[in-house]
């Protein structure tokens, strides 16, 4: 074992050779936390032991020294080890084998009486132990013993001439406090000794003449005089402890009146009430309360339990000051409290945080020793303060600390921890390390930064690979451990490679191809199956060549069932080809596994067709399907009764809870949603089916909720508990309002779920009833809990009646992240720097929500925040980077761009995740090639494009074409698409791009496949193409493709792929055309097309010509769904596939129920108008929740034959009486409500009209139907989907309307004619209506 070094301020060894005090709490700690220095430093060494005795407290050491005797040899009177001190105490031997300084105090402290008698009168002896320092006091005491006997005996024989002999009961101290008449509890046995010092005396007759005064004081004297005594007692007490500063030590006064400060001092704390008083005792006299509590190693005393227990009753803004001042010691204590009772006592993260902070940055500093206690609470410190720890690198103690609560840190505080430690372990000592250098330096190591971990060898990688598996590694250190190793070392063994694990899976596939054959390629596919059943997307070459191209895979039927389950998750990659071939028994035999594999709906419905053929399958096997309900026919969903559909829906919820979604994909699709909701919500007894059609709720029609909701009132505490969306939530309120108004007041946080349907007018109502500040918080608690997001009407209308409290700033936490980023810039700008940091730690916390704004939005908000947070000048350092998590990328181009440099190569993992505009996107591409990064791309290396990941796509095109070729491998450039498809199908990717944004990568994309590949070369036409397998299109897309490389696939691989490239959105109209020529090759004229070909054709489909779609048969929704959802149709397609549905399912418009409605979508808008108003209004209005959401190309002539229909009685109703809710439902459709009555909407119904609607309203309409004070009642989000064209045609006064909107986001002043006046209005309605109102009277009454 090493010995620990210890920093010398914490043990001055050196220092205690001096006949100084040293304090006890020195002492232990280092006995305790170095212990061979100590033995050997201190117990080895007389004279600092000796001058370590001289303080009483130190006594422990005689037997501590004992136990850590080294030295067996010593004779028994030189050493301290146990036994009776009779035995130990041998003074008439002393002569001639003199004491050592520990026996010397052992026996003071333990023999008295014979210590003076045998030596005392021993003059050679005195003479020999006044030679050496360390006894020197021995000499004295005996003079002073001397001196005591012989007056004590001259006075005896004075008063008893009889008598020559000392009275053995004499007691001087005992005497003179009879005298006194002193009543006390003092003990006198070491003050009545033979030996006694006059100290000693004086010492006992001083405690006893305090605790005589303290019950005299309480008990006889009246309050004046005792508060006088007791100034004069405390006066006294003061002067000894004067005295005892300066030179009388060993009377310890302070250790004699310590118990009884200690417990003033905790009853202070008991009483007061005050906290400011508590928070200046315990900042300003935090050292002399160190000084109050024991030096012992056990926090025991109860009262000094209490007093540390004060530190945490401390308010947040307190703590700070008062730890900064705290004693070391202190410091410890309340540590070693925390510990105690760290499960009990609840604090704040904050509080927690800063704490930590404090004493890192005050006490750690200067003792090392506190880091054993501190470090479990590490995990409340910040990743900027981790780094700031001292250099304490090399301290074994502290290492090995840090490696026992790396688990328990969050990553980005294990980043920091390994950025700390690399400071101490550059490149050049990682080459130079051992072979043992991982298992040596532990589990730090794995967090090093990735530009340190490089240059580990493939031997310390293998050494330490233990080490590295317990932890979290990054993927790219997961990629350079494999490749590092597998590409190093050729002859791995089996259980090498059971060791690596799943880093296998990351490994160059040309290096595991060398083990086929050897009992390591079994390991190895193992390894990648695992990989597969985690969800990790692998090169297609790997798992090909691993795991598919296998001869037992050649023929699907032979497969045998235990096989088929081992592949279950490869299935979807073996294509509906493969699935055509296994027979029905087979698939049967691994439902229960297949039921959870993520099957496309063409292979789902291959399977489904297959399954079907069992005899009663359908309907009473259906609920067994899991994700594979997606395969079933809506058709076959209709004919199932309400047992049957309600077992089917319970049983595939197990399965996921997304079974319908509809802004994405969900686990149904639309017809099919549809279909079983419209079905359910047919029988009145739906309302008792509500915890088996929740799932389904979110797709569910308001026309079939809205008859059922007065018996939905009815058992409204159930109602209240379900996931309604927003209209339906609306309606249902309405109801309850209607019918129970008093329920509304007297029980308004009872609405559960359906506070997202309140009407502003109630939620006004409930504020000011009770404006209170924590009834306020109890109804946003309310509305913070609700199951989907709240309306911008309700969240606008919130914030405008909160605005006027005077408390509406104390609110912020308490709106919530949703509903506070619904406040104008115009408020969010007079945020003070706390408010403003709260709202930056609400969305760092839950960036969903800011995603969800539109981009002017995010920019404005961001930039108020930088600028208030004091950001915009200087380095835009990792801290300040770091707070701002999801929204640093949105900081102006001039504070992005002053990025900390060294922070951003480090952190590259974590930039990939966020989301970067097209400037920010250059700004990267920059960076990524300066010096001081990775320099110019025609020296990057494998290494760099491993770091630089999905962001080479940000790269422009010149730039691309200079990496090597040698580099960019099709495993490269798979891997590349792979990065950025996972984030784009992550959290922050789903929401974070706009279209043009999402052109620009596509493009890019397009250009580094076939750049690389060889696609662009001059003489590319002459080349033979290179051939997709359907896998690779997969792990890239079909339209990055030539599209004579898709055309040159097999027809099993083209089939196989067929459905993915029919759903590629960027597939241009030259591929569409050219794959449409090979299907036509491989299925024949489109005639004889079948349903699941059709099916699968997407985008593709658009190529047919009209005589083509007039041939083609559209008999199943699910054929007629995959063209319904394509938006590129003309209007001359669009009529021809609507006359095609009509002759293909042999029905008149009448006859079209909702279900088929919504498959059809885009397709509607091929009806004519006189068609549409044939349609049956009742299943129009079940359909328009979906048809609402599209940009249908429909004429305004037709929308408005559609709402014409939804006003039916039987539908929504008169327009007139249409609500919110209903404008929410109908979507788009809102644009066909006619101008008149379109002018004549209030308030509420113009809040329902969608953003989209608004934008999709030609410009001459818009301009009529929109007066001015109509304008003014637009949200920010339906004012700034105004698009140019509409905005041109309208007058001054609209352009007004418009911009008071605007301006409290857009944050600048409102012009009125177009130019700016200077003028910056409130965000408030009432307050914009007022002033328009203000400036029509002046510009149409100029003479008023």
């Amino acid at each position: 074992m090493e010995e620990i070094t210890v920093p010398p301020q914490a043990c001055k060894y050196s220092d205690w050779t001096r006949p100084i005090i040293v304090d006890m709490t020195e002492v232990a700690l280092c006995a305790e936390m170095d212990p061979l220095n100590f033995t050997s430093k201190v117990c080895a060494n007389n004279t600092v032991l000796q001058n370590l005795l001289a303080n009483q407290d130190n006594t422990w050491l005689i037997e501590h020294c004992a136990n850590y005797s080294k030295d067996p040899g010593r004779s028994s009177n030189k050493s301290v080890e146990g036994g009776g001190v009779t035995k130990q105490c041998q003074y008439s031997s002393w002569i001639t084998s003199p004491p050592d300084a520990a026996l010397l105090a052992l026996c003071w402290e333990n023999d008295q009486t014979n210590f003076f008698l045998s030596i005392c009168p021993n003059d050679g002896l005195l003479l020999f132990l006044s030679r050496e320092p360390w006894s020197q006091w021995v000499n004295k005491m005996c003079t002073t013993y001397t001196t005591y006997t012989t007056a004590t005996t001259t006075s005896n024989n004075s008063n008893n001439n009889t008598s020559t002999t000392t009275d053995p009961n004499f007691c001087l101290a005992r005497n003179l406090v009879k005298e006194f008449n002193w009543s006390c509890s003092t003990i006198f046995a070491s003050a009545c000794q033979p030996c006694a010092t006059q100290n000693m005396v004086l010492q006992t007759v001083v405690r006893c003449w305090v605790d005589s005064v303290r019950s005299r004081m309480v008990d006889l004297l009246t309050p004046p005089v005792a508060r006088a005594l007791e100034q004069a007692v405390s006066t006294t007490v003061v002067l000894l402890l004067s005295l005892e500063e300066v030179q009388l030590t060993q009377w310890h006064v302070t250790e004699t009146i310590r118990p009884s400060v200690l417990k003033s001092v905790v009853n202070y704390f008991k009483l007061e009430d005050n906290s400011d008083n508590k928070r200046v005792l315990l900042q300003c006299f935090g050292t002399v309360l160190s000084s109050l509590l024991q030096t012992g190693r056990n926090l025991q005393n109860t009262d000094e339990m209490l007093l540390i227990k004060a530190y945490f009753n401390l308010s947040l803004s307190s703590l700070r000051p008062v730890l900064k001042e705290a004693h070391n010691h202190t410091i410890r204590l309340i540590l070693q409290y925390y510990a105690s009772v760290k499960d009990t006592l609840q604090l704040p993260n904050e509080y927690l945080s800063t704490m930590v902070s404090e004493i890192l940055q005050t006490h750690l500093v200067k003792d090392v020793t506190l880091f054993p206690e501190l470090a479990p609470m590490l995990t409340k410190a910040s990743p900027a303060e981790i780094q700031a720890l001292p250099s304490w690198q090399n301290n074994i103690n502290v290492r090995d600390k840090i490696n026992e609560i790396l688990k328990s840190m969050t990553p980005d505080q294990q980043q920091a921890f390994g950025l700390w430690y690399s400071r101490a372990l550059s490149p050049s000592n990682i080459t130079r390390g051992q072979q043992s250098l991982i298992r040596d330096t532990g589990n730090l190591i794995a967090y090093l930064p990735f530009q340190n971990f490089q240059h580990l060898s493939a031997a310390q990688l293998l050494d330490g690979l233990d080490v590295l598996q317990r932890n979290t590694l990054t993927p790219l250190k997961q990629e350079f451990v494999a490749q590092k190793l597998i590409s190093t070392y050729r002859n791995l063994t089996a259980q090498d490679f059971s060791r690596l694990g799943s880093i296998t899976c990351l490994a160059d596939p040309a290096d595991l191809y060398v083990y086929k054959g050897t009992e390591a390629f079994r390991v190895i596919r193992e390894s990648i199956m695992n990989c597969t059943r985690k969800g990790l997307r692998l090169p297609s070459d790997l798992v090909f060549n691993i795991l598919l191209n296998t001869t037992e895979l050649q023929v699907p039927s032979a497969v045998p069932a235990e096989r088929l389950a081992e592949i279950a998750l490869l299935l979807p990659s073996l294509g509906v080809t493969f699935l055509q071939g296994l027979s029905t028994n087979q698939l049967l035999s691994v439902l229960p596994t297949l039921n959870s594999i993520p099957f496309s709906p063409a292979q789902a419905a291959v399977i489904v067709d297959k399954l079907s053929s069992v005899n009663g399958f359908i309907p009473d096997r259906l609920g067994e399907l899991g994700s594979l309900i997606v395969g079933v026919k809506t058709e076959t969903l209709l004919t199932l009764t309400s047992d049957k559909l309600l077992s089917t829906l319970v049983a595939i919820s197990q399965h996921t809870q997304c079974l319908c979604l509809l802004d994405r994909k969900g686990l149904l699709l639309p017809p099919q949603a549809n279909a079983i909701a419209t079905k359910l919500w047919g029988f009145p007894e739906v309302v008792t089916w509500l915890n088996d059609v929740a799932p389904l709720l979110g797709c569910t029609p308001l026309i079939s909720v809205l008859p059922r909701k007065r018996l939905l009132v009815n058992s409204l505490s159930n109602t209240s508990t379900k996931p309604w969306n927003t209209q339906q939530a609306k309606g249902i309120f309405r109801e309850v309002l209607d019918t129970n108004p008093n329920m509304i007041k007297q029980r308004f946080l009872n609405l559960g779920t359906l506070g997202q349907g309140v009407s502003c007018a109630v939620l006004r109502d409930r504020f000011q009833a009770n404006p209170s500040l924590s009834s306020v918080r109890s109804i946003l608690a309310l509305l913070r809990q609700q199951p989907g997001l709240l309306h911008t009407s309700l969240k606008n209308c919130i914030i405008e009646v909160l605005y006027h409290f005077e408390f509406f700033f104390e609110l912020l936490e308490d709106l919530g992240v949703e509903i506070a980023l619904s406040m104008p810039v115009s408020a969010i700008k007079r945020f003070s720097t706390d408010m403003m940091n709260s709202l930056r730690r609400m969305i760092k916390a839950g960036p969903h929500h800011f995603l969800l704004l539109s981009r002017t939005k995010q920019l404005l908000l961001v930039d108020k925040m930088v600028q208030r947070l004091d950001m915009y000048t200087g380095v835009f350092t990792e801290e300040e980077f770091r707070s701002l998590g999801i929204m640093a990328p949105f900081v102006v181009d001039e504070v992005f761009i002053q990025v900390d440099r060294r922070f951003f190569i480090q952190n590259l993992d974590f930039l990939h995740g966020l989301c970067y505009s097209s400037t920010k996107m250059e700004i990267v591409a920059r960076i990524l090639q300066e010096p001081a990064a990775f320099g110019p791309v025609q020296n990057w290396d494998q290494t760099t494009l491993s770091q630089v990941d999905r962001f080479l796509f940000f790269l422009p095109k010149d730039q691309l074409q200079q990496i090597s070729l040698a580099l960019m491998t099709v495993e490269r450039i798979e891997k590349l698409f792979m990065s950025h498809h996972r984030w784009e199908r992550g959290d922050v990717g789903m929401l974070c791009s706009d279209e043009t944004e999402r052109k620009t990568i596509f493009e890019r994309q397009q250009f580094v496949l076939q750049f690389f590949l060889g696609f662009l070369k001059l003489n590319s036409q002459s080349l033979t193409p290179v051939v997709p397998t359907c896998e690779i299109l997969h792990t890239t897309a079909p339209s990055v493709w030539l599209s004579s490389s898709l055309t040159s696939m097999s027809s099993s691989a083209f089939s196989n792929c067929l459905e993915l490239m029919g759903h590629d959105p960027f597939l241009a109209s030259y591929q569409r055309t050219e794959v449409l020529r090979r299907v036509k090759q491989i299925y024949g004229p489109v005639s004889s097309f079948s349903q699941a070909v059709i099916s699968q054709l997407g985008v593709i489909a658009t190529q047919l010509s009209l005589d083509e779609l007039n041939a083609i048969r559209l008999t199943e929704r699910r054929s007629i769904a995959a063209l319904g959802t394509v938006s590129d149709w003309n209007s001359r397609q669009l009529a021809t596939l609507f006359s095609t549905v009509l002759n293909s399912t042999k029905q008149n418009p009448s006859q079209l129920d909702s279900s088929t409605l919504v498959a059809m979508g885009y397709i509607v808008c091929g009806a004519k108008a006189t068609e549409m108003r044939s349609f049956n209004p009742i299943e129009l209005s079940k359909a328009v929740l979906r048809l609402g959401r599209l940009r249908l190309s429909c004429s305004e002539e037709q929308l408005q034959a559609l709402v014409e229909l939804l006003t039916h009685s039987l539908a929504f109703g008169l327009m007139s009486s249409w609500g919110t809710d209903v404008f929410i439902e109908i979507g788009v459709l809102a644009v066909g409500i006619p101008d008149m009555a379109m002018s004549a909407l209030v308030k509420e119904q113009i809040e329902g009209i969608a953003p989209l609607a608004i934008s999709m309203m030609p410009q001459e309409k818009f301009a009529v139907v929109f007066s001015p004070e109509k304008i003014v009642m637009f949200s920010y989000e339906q004012a700034v989907a105004v698009t140019d064209n509409q905005r041109s045609v309208l007058s001054d006064l609209q352009k007004t309307a418009l911009a008071m909107v605007l301006t409290p986001w857009d944050d600048k002043p409102v012009d009125f004619r177009g130019r700016s006046l200077g003028l910056a209005l409130s965000h408030s309605p009432l307050c914009l209506l007022s002033g328009l109102l203000m400036l029509l009277t002046v510009l149409l009454c100029p003479d008023t």
